[in-house]
């Protein structure tokens, strides 16, 4: 019975520790696309394509801070462009985060394997956004 276990004890650790590190990098992933959620609303309130661009930054830099993901490097990308439908036109802010995290950052260990997250959204430009 202890070699049974001897055996068979390390194999269960190490399927136990895959399914965290899996955890975490999905933690992480929902992190990084609340920032995009985030960094679009937070542009989409703002007047001018370059204080779009710096809340856009501002509130991804923020939400990936307090939910406690390190970034290695990220990059927000922000794009402007137009949509319509029946006649309507709507002016639209997409941002995109990408942040590079280690996974030592995220489940302990040596900086070895890389991961690049990646999160996206469009928002409409509010109209009514104030001055």
């Amino acid at each position: 019975m202890a070699i049974e276990a001897a055996i068979v004890a390390p194999a269960v650790v190490a399927l136990i520790l895959v399914a965290v590190a899996a955890g975490r990098v999905q933690t992480a992933g929902g992190t990084v696309e609340a920032a995009a959620r985030s960094a679009a609303r937070s542009a989409s309130m703002a007047r001018g394509t370059v204080a779009m661009d710096a809340a856009a930054k501002k509130a991804a830099t923020d939400a990936m801070k307090q939910q406690g993901v390190h970034c290695e490097s990220s990059s927000v990308t922000v794009k402007h462009g137009r949509r319509s439908n029946q006649g309507v036109d709507w002016e639209t802010v997409e941002v995109t985060v990408t942040c590079k995290v280690y996974l030592a950052d995220l489940i302990g260990g040596p900086n070895v394997v890389p991961k690049t997250l990646t999160g996206w959204f469009v928002s409409v430009v509010d109209r009514y956004r104030g001055p």
